[in-house]
């Protein structure tokens, strides 16, 4: 069987002594990868000491100067253009990689055909992805990060490249996330391995400035694919999980458009979901067992906590004819379905690599 090829992408601005160490670090626990190193727009300390590594790399090695700093996305989208391996994988410099880190995401990759994979962190990074439940390796999710994010290269050529316009972070790894989705490819997050990171990476522009483009990104995005909602759905008592097969994968393709769904579950349906697999689907899927004691009134507690959290919370009784006690307004299971199946993914217009 023939290895898959791979490039490292590490886009820099400044912090020389935080990149060395990371750049150090892969070249250490990264054995026949190639590197690409994009400096963008660094002072000449940086610029130097990159140098210094890339001359002695070789052919495992790619330097790509930038003159002024051109954003964090337009960087990757720079390397991005000159990576040709099966997989690139991005490294930002408050990243600190170990021994077996690179197989690991890859092994993912082949194993669930996923397009798009992070790992989880230690140190600063920690709280950047969502835990797995207990028992879960890997799980599907729309939630990613740039600070370590491998990429399938088939992806990139259908899905085409980061969009620019968006800001370095959430909204843009969402809006990329729904696009490679579109394409039939997943998304997701894995606790095989944890890397640690130092910090969040060095910000550029003013805070008031990313703020501005948060915003604007948010609307963009919003604006493309719809506005995410929060479903609490409730089944009844009575229904058995084995039936509730089909109503499972149409809240899976729900979330996978970035829609949430917390599944209040009674003791036999929290069980039976656990034993089919369904508690490690995505992440924006939870389970919720309902207490044995005094169901209806655990049932009403746990939405009003939803709520308040909440506050746009759709409440849904999750199989035809049932009732959600204290939730008059909840929306039916058809109805659910058809929003669901309603969505239509327009994948055009996007930025295309070079």
């Amino acid at each position: 069987m023939i290895s898959p090829t791979i490039d490292i992408l590490v886009p820099v601005w400044n912090s020389p002594f935080e990149t060395r160490a990371c750049i150090a670090a892969i070249r250490a626990h990264s054995s026949g990868a190639r590197l690409i190193i994009v400096d963008n727009g660094s002072s000449r300390e940086t610029e130097l000491m990159l140098e210094e590594f890339s001359e002695s790399l070789g052919e495992q090695g790619l330097f790509i100067k930038s003159e002024k700093n051109i954003g964090l996305v337009a960087a990757i989208n720079l390397g991005l253009a000159r990576s040709d391996g099966d997989y690139t994988v991005i490294v930002r410099p408050h990243v600190t990689v170990q021994a077996g880190w690179l197989q690991a995401l890859v092994r993912v990759a082949e194993t669930t055909g996923a397009g798009i994979v992070s790992p989880l962190f230690n140190g600063a990074e920690k709280d950047a992805l969502p835990e797995l439940a207990q028992g879960c390796t890997e799980i599907e999710s729309c939630t990613v990060t740039f600070s370590t994010l491998l990429l399938r290269t088939e992806v990139r050529m259908v899905a085409g490249a980061f969009d620019e316009n968006l800001d370095g972070g959430e909204w843009c790894l969402k809006d990329y996330v729904r696009r490679v989705a579109a394409h039939g490819y997943r998304s997701c997050i894995t606790g095989r391995i944890r890397l640690s990171a130092s910090s969040a990476g060095q910000q550029f522009g003013s805070e008031q400035r990313r703020q501005e483009m948060m915003q604007s990104s948010r609307s963009a995005c919003i604006s493309r694919w719809g506005i995410p909602r929060h479903y609490c759905v409730y089944f009844g008592s009575d229904v058995d999980a084995g039936s509730l097969g089909d109503t499972v994968t149409a809240i899976l393709d729900g979330a996978r458009q970035g829609h949430s769904f917390t599944l209040l579950l009674h003791r036999h349906q929290y069980s039976a979901f656990r034993k089919l697999g369904w508690k490690c689907m995505h992440t924006g899927i939870d389970l919720h067992r309902i207490s044995i004691l005094f169901p209806v009134r655990d049932l009403q507690r746990k939405v009003k906590e939803l709520r308040s959290a909440s506050p746009d919370l759709l409440t849904v009784r999750g199989c035809s004819g049932s009732s959600f006690p204290g939730s008059d307004s909840a929306i039916s299971h058809d109805e659910l379905i058809r929003s669901i199946h309603a969505h239509t993914t327009n994948v055009t217009g996007y930025p295309q690599e070079t």
